[in-house]
């Protein structure tokens, strides 16, 4: 993990928002608090319903498909089919039981990705602050709203670094100030306003590579492949339409 606040290009900063769908709707799981060194206190299996099963959820959103689709793991603490399989390709991804059912084994494995600050194993909290004031302060949301959309993007961008085979990732940007994203010529909407997108670089991995895993990673917005970075961000879960640049399907 290599942590970066170096100036990106403006380019890099234009990208992050595009048509705004029927309307911003934020639910009330979108912004629970962060998770700490997080108690589960049983298994969990389909039908199970709770604010656990919300943070688990969470934590294996970015296992929402095995191919390239309009897929997200919904975030509302209802394990139905879609969480299920979301956890099986958890667990195989990590050498466990597929079973889809999160157990001690699977939770432990789920908790060996999370740092005690609430950040994950491979990602931190500066690497997802406003480049110019180094807090979440700023936005379109509150700062605890916007860090709590960073800390989703950075579990969806854990699965996307062990598909791409652990390549460490480099977070560019994240997070941006409304009065930092106007004087880069950021786009008066971007998500990184609210703390849900990311521009990343692999360094020795195509950036086709790095969008094509992304496709299976629940992330809603797609900048294409051929600049220099990958813009990647989650305007679904704010209620905004799908945005694939360069999508397959």
């Amino acid at each position: 993990m290599t942590s970066s606040f170096r100036p990106v290009n403006r380019r890099t900063m234009l990208r992050g928002t595009l048509a705004v769908g029927t309307g911003v709707a934020f639910g009330q799981l979108l912004f629970t608090g962060t998770a700490q060194a997080y108690a589960w206190s049983r298994t969990l299996n389909q039908g199970d319903n709770g604010s656990d099963v919300t943070e688990l959820q969470i934590r294996v959103a970015g296992w929402a498909a095995d191919s390239a689709s309009h897929s997200r793991v919904g975030i509302d603490g209802d394990f139905g089919s879609g969480t299920a399989a979301a956890v099986r390709r958890f667990q195989a991804a990590y050498g466990l039981t597929a079973d889809g059912i999160a157990g001690p084994n699977t939770q432990a494995k789920l908790n060996a990705l999370e740092q005690s600050d609430g950040s994950t194993a491979h990602f931190n909290w500066t690497e997802f602050v406003d480049q110019s004031s180094g807090n979440f302060n700023g936005g379109k949301l509150s700062a605890a709203q916007v860090k709590e959309n960073a800390r989703r993007c950075m579990y969806k961008l854990e699965a996307l670094r062990k598909k791409l085979g652990d390549k460490p990732i480099t977070v560019n940007s994240g997070f941006r100030s409304i009065a930092h994203n106007a004087e880069i010529g950021g786009a008066s909407d971007s998500m990184h306003l609210y703390g849900t997108a990311a521009d990343l670089d692999v360094p020795g991995v195509a950036t086709k590579t790095v969008y094509q895993k992304a496709e299976t990673c629940g992330f809603s917005g797609l900048e294409r492949y051929t600049v220099d970075h990958q813009h990647v961000d989650s305007r679904a879960d704010l209620g905004r339409d799908w945005w694939w640049e360069s999508g397959t399907i």
